[in-house]
């Protein structure tokens, strides 16, 4: 091999390197070029010293890795580098780092805080009963029992000082009047739930504050489009484990009623109103804790999945089109039927951006990126065809909170997707970059927000809380 193939392997070496690094959470910019010039340092002098390029990055890595876990890292997940023998052994050797058990600690220590909030409101005669509705007291605020504590670790995690730390506390605060100051219409029977713009408020509440936890998580980078796709990758593996635990959790339930059901117990009263509450909003914080401590097991299974369910449902989309045109039916948009639509939509949306984030920028485009084009394409119809009726519903029986609420989702779906698709073609015809789209999907996020905190704040007043 000549001199030339030898630097540029060296290059693509630390260009991969460099790009491990730029995608961990818990170093910036400004760290990985000052890491990557004390890797240049050491292979200089290395080779200076005569050995050749290759040999000088393996000795190189081996003492970069001896000051900085990072490598570590890398080297675990490129399991077919040879330099992951002269990094790995330290790190896997040995007991857990001081610093990963007290990350352990606080984090447990929060779910802990959570699952003590959710059950304070019995202590003013806010009950969880089993053979009754749940008070509405409980849909209002089920956000402001957990996302305040998940905020809180990364405010501890990523060691936000108060000037960053208060307005995150001023949301939720604003957040928790917001959600129980309206007089909202209630039922024949005062069942929960029974007015359109509570329902609403209710469902969109988490979604702005969401928002909120993504500023914590990022820790001063949100303003960074890798810092807003890091909150993309966590939110995606969060939800892996979330799922994960809510199926474990089921299991020990049932198994738990029917143990004590063998000895004449009923403990269906205990499960519901204390170990699935508590245990929900706790596996919040716990998986919180996981996604940050085992990345790289979610990061290797949230890529096969997009590549799973991004091809059923575009085929899903696509069917869908193909019955509407041969058999020429209008959609009849009901409530459920509008639920369903958004849903859909929102799931397309939420495997572009992920699949977005586990993609390698670098890479040339492949036939999944087809596949990604036609899934877009496909819900961008399915969008119009969806705001069609919308409007000729509005047209026909007049504005309600449900339609105007679905209207400006779809809306804003619209305008998404259809740029998602305009950045998509072109990169796939070579005649734009993988960055711009990456780009503007992550600044598009607080435009979700916001829409979602106007119908919190707004959509009550204006249809007079019913």
């Amino acid at each position: 091999m000549s001199a030339q193939d030898h630097a540029v392997s060296l290059e693509e070496q630390i260009d991969q390197w460099r790009n491990y690094l730029r995608h961990r959470r818990a170093i910036q910019s400004v760290d990985v070029a000052e890491l990557e010039d004390h890797l240049r340092e050491q292979i200089a002098d290395l080779t200076a010293a005569g050995l050749a390029a290759d040999e000088a990055f393996l000795v190189a890595m081996k003492r970069l890795g001896n000051l900085d876990a990072l490598s570590r890292e890398f080297a675990r997940e490129h399991s077919d580098r040879l330099w992951k023998q002269l990094v790995s052994v330290a790190a896997d050797s040995g007991e857990p780092a001081a610093g990963s058990r007290k990350d352990a600690i606080v984090a447990f220590a929060f779910a802990a805080a959570a699952a003590v909030a959710i059950k304070v409101p019995e202590l003013f005669g806010v009950h969880m009963d089993t053979n009754s509705e749940l008070p509405s007291f409980y849909f209002h605020n089920i956000p402001l029992f957990v996302l305040p504590f998940l905020t809180g670790y990364f405010v501890w995690k990523r060691r936000l000082d108060a000037k960053a730390a208060l307005p995150l506390a001023v949301a939720f605060v604003a957040a928790a009047v917001f959600a129980n100051v309206y007089p909202f219409s209630e039922g024949a029977n005062g069942e929960p739930l029974a007015s359109s713009t509570e329902a609403l408020t209710v469902m969109h509440l988490p979604i702005a504050l969401w928002l909120v936890v993504g500023i914590a998580y990022a820790g001063g980078r949100w303003g960074q489009v890798e810092g807003r796709m890091d909150f993309v990758r966590f939110s995606g593996e969060l939800f892996i484990y979330f799922t994960l635990m809510a199926a474990g959790g089921g299991v020990i339930s049932g198994l738990t009623m029917l143990t004590f059901q063998a000895v004449g117990v009923n403990a269906e009263t205990f499960v519901a109103t204390w170990l699935l509450p508590c245990g929900a909003v706790g596996a919040v914080l716990v998986g919180a804790w996981l996604v940050e401590a085992k990345q790289s097991v979610v990061e290797n299974m949230a890529p096969v999945l997009t590549r799973l369910f991004t091809p059923l449902l575009a085929a899903v989309l696509v069917t869908f089109l193909g019955t509407v045109l041969w058999t020429g039916n209008a959609v009849d948009i009901q409530r459920d039927v509008l639920i369903a639509f958004d849903m859909v939509l929102a799931l397309v949306v939420a495997l572009l951006l992920y699949s977005i984030s586990a993609r390698d920028p670098r890479s040339a485009p492949g036939l999944f990126d087809g596949v990604q084009v036609v899934l877009v394409i496909s819900a961008l119809l399915v969008d119009a065809v969806a705001l069609w009726a919308i409007a000729a519903r509005i047209s026909e029986f007049g504005l309600s909170p449900n339609r105007v609420a679905a209207l400006g989702l779809n809306v804003i779906l619209l305008a998404n997707l259809a740029w998602s698709a305009v950045l998509y073609v072109r990169f796939l015809r070579e005649r734009g970059s993988f960055p711009a789209l990456e780009k503007w999907q992550t600044n598009y996020l607080p435009v979700y927000a916001a829409w979602a905190a106007i119908v919190v704040v707004v959509f009550p007043v204006l249809f007079g809380y019913v």
